[in-house]
């Protein structure tokens, strides 16, 4: 196989498959996925929800830029609504009082809570423990499947997606030479969606890598307590993110928040980690973890200021980033993808955040 195109996308996650979309309407696009499914290293692995009192202010400020297209998707997106209220608590027990009085700037709409609200919220915290905590009422529940598969099928309608290709040469030309495991495909400009793999994707195409470290982060899905049922929780993180739980389906998905340095790779969990989300979630609510339904990890990919890299490289011409996501990767996919299309295609005007604040030039000395 030997195709042509205007823009080849590498990796089609949610980062590769929404900057596909978007720029499948004006251009030539090929979207490669060294899997069989897309999605199955980072976006498939998954619990994510639209905040803006999360992540650093690039983050949040992508998530607020994001918002518009999650609550009202073009038509023909999705069947599914993408977003469903949830609300995030933030909780401080009695050591971390200081931590929850230094709290950043946040939207208008977040509230400070005492001990009493915030177990009418989430029953379950130990009072012996919790001291007070944040509520942002307008955090969402994000269907991850539908924001991703709404994108997909978008893409197909419009450009051309190829699974089970791998890269395993780049070769820059006039434009570039992409030799994968099914066939070889140039193409004028090549975007980096590649995830934990975009420093090495970079390395073959003979482009600085930026630094990103892949990150190990558990998972586990566990029985509520007795007599309780979750549906109408909120998303409850540690001020410190230390664990958080959230209700998926019945049941509590609970994360140590663990950040392990690992190679990337298909990740799986280790067992001190699990023990860790058990144990956690057993100190701040004093009810024994009853059996561990299911228990997964995934990778979340830093750069040095936990950032996103989104744009042009600036040193090699026609290479374009879209890393280093640092796991917040669903909730600011629209935001990311509409600035790295403009610049692909010249119309970066008007678009927020300033994405000269995301580009690669920040991370090189």
């Amino acid at each position: 196989m030997s195709l042509r195109c205007d823009v080849l996308v590498v990796g089609a996650g949610i980062a590769g498959s929404s900057v596909a979309f978007e720029l499948a309407a004006r251009r030539d696009v090929i979207l490669v996925e060294r899997e069989t499914r897309p999605g199955y290293h980072s976006t498939g692995r998954s619990a994510a929800m639209l905040s803006e009192t999360y992540g650093v202010p690039a983050v949040r400020a992508l998530a607020r830029a994001s918002r518009s297209f999650l609550a009202d998707p073009p038509a023909g997106f999705t069947e599914t609504a993408l977003l469903s209220p949830r609300g995030m608590l933030h909780i401080a027990g009695h050591h971390q009082l200081a931590t929850l009085d230094a709290a950043g700037p946040a939207p208008s709409s977040v509230q400070r809570l005492g001990r009493a609200a915030v177990r009418d919220l989430v029953p379950i915290l130990d009072p012996g423990y919790v001291a007070g905590g944040l509520f942002e009422p307008d955090a969402m529940a994000i269907d991850v499947d539908a924001l991703h598969q709404g994108y997909l099928r978008g893409l197909r309608r419009r450009g051309r997606l190829i699974t089970d290709a791998e890269v395993t040469a780049v070769a820059r030309t006039d434009g570039w030479r992409v030799e994968t495991s099914a066939g070889v495909i140039t193409a004028a400009v090549l975007v980096d969606a590649a995830g934990a793999w975009a420093d090495q994707l970079a390395a073959m195409a003979g482009v600085r890598p930026v630094g990103l470290v892949a990150k190990r982060r558990t998972a586990i899905l566990i029985e509520p307590p007795r007599g309780h049922d979750p549906a109408g929780w909120p998303m409850v993180i540690d001020i410190d993110e230390r664990f958080y739980f959230k209700p998926e389906a019945g049941t509590l998905l609970v994360s140590p928040a663990d950040e392990t340095p690992v190679a990337p790779c298909d990740v799986q969990p280790e067992e001190i980690d699990v023990a860790l989300a058990a144990a956690r979630f057993e100190e701040v609510t004093g009810h024994a973890v009853r059996r561990i339904g299911h228990r997964w990890a995934g990778l979340r990919s830093f750069v040095a200021d936990h950032a996103p890299v989104v744009g042009p490289d600036p040193e090699v011409p026609g290479f374009v980033w879209l890393a280093g996501q640092g796991g917040f990767g669903v909730m600011t996919a629209p935001a990311m993808a509409r600035i790295a299309a403009a610049q692909v295609i010249g119309e970066p005007g008007g678009l927020d955040p300033d994405p000269r604040l995301l580009g690669a030039a920040r991370l090189r000395t």
